[in-house]
């Protein structure tokens, strides 16, 4: 068994938090990174209002939860879509300072932005797009169909290509650095899962089927949001579609 200290094992060590390095740390209010990223001059496309109350019952849901990585040839409603993307990240509650969200963030920093590839969706054109979370809408980045784009960048993965739509989540790491510094890259991957969960689970409660993806071409999946890599960078995705 090797013993040689790797990247992950550097990553480890030297984000543990210690009291000596806490003590004195201020953090600077008057650069606090924005909650929303917003793409001002693209078309958007208003979703329907996501359903709060009924539905199948959640220990349901977890029992009969499975990755899912055979799609039927038939297309997802923009209603379906509405209501995972609201479940994925959505506001869930308004206060007059905060608007609380359905997936859990460490320091209410919300560093995971939410992007889809729409393949099939009765309603939506296929492309590329960007979830604007306050008003609950799809900001439209690319046209056309970016199916084999998607799958190649999931480390060729054809369940992508086949599935109705692709989450793709990346994540600002300065809103998290703000108040964490290198510990914040531990919390925007734990993020992450909390709302690739969310996704999983609404998948099933809708009657469809999903599957998680990790593995991934960080630079080709980021070159398909035209994101740069380092200050926003691809993390996570998840394809969703009719179990066939």
């Amino acid at each position: 068994m090797s013993t040689e200290e790797g990247i992950g094992d550097r990553f480890q060590t030297q984000t543990k938090y210690n009291r000596e390095e806490m003590r004195g740390w201020r953090l600077d209010w008057a650069n606090k990174p924005v909650t929303y990223k917003r793409y001002s001059s693209t078309p958007r496309i208003k979703l329907s209002d996501p359903g709060h109350e009924g539905g199948a019952l959640l220990w349901e849901v977890l029992a009969r939860r499975r990755s899912q990585r055979r799609f039927a040839d038939s297309p997802l409603t923009e209603t379906e879509v509405s209501q995972l993307l609201w479940a994925a990240q959505g506001i869930s509650c308004r206060s007059r300072e905060h608007a609380f969200r359905t997936a859990p963030s460490a320091g209410a920093l919300y560093p995971v932005e939410t992007y889809l590839v729409v393949n099939s969706v009765a309603g939506i054109e296929p492309g590329v797009y960007h979830y604007d979370v306050e008003h609950h809408e799809l900001e439209q980045l690319k046209t056309g169909a970016h199916r084999q784009e998607v799958a190649r960048s999931a480390l060729d993965q054809g369940m992508a290509a086949r599935a109705g739509v692709v989450f793709v989540w990346t994540a600002l790491f300065p809103r998290s650095k703000w108040k964490y510094r290198q510990r914040a890259y531990r919390y925007v991957y734990l993020d992450a899962g909390h709302i690739a969960q969310n996704v999983a689970l609404a998948a099933v409660a809708l009657g469809l089927g999903s599957c998680q993806i990790a593995a991934l071409y960080d630079d080709e999946a980021n070159a398909l949001l035209a994101v740069d890599g380092t200050t926003e960078s691809t993390i996570y995705m998840t394809v969703v579609g009719r179990p066939g």
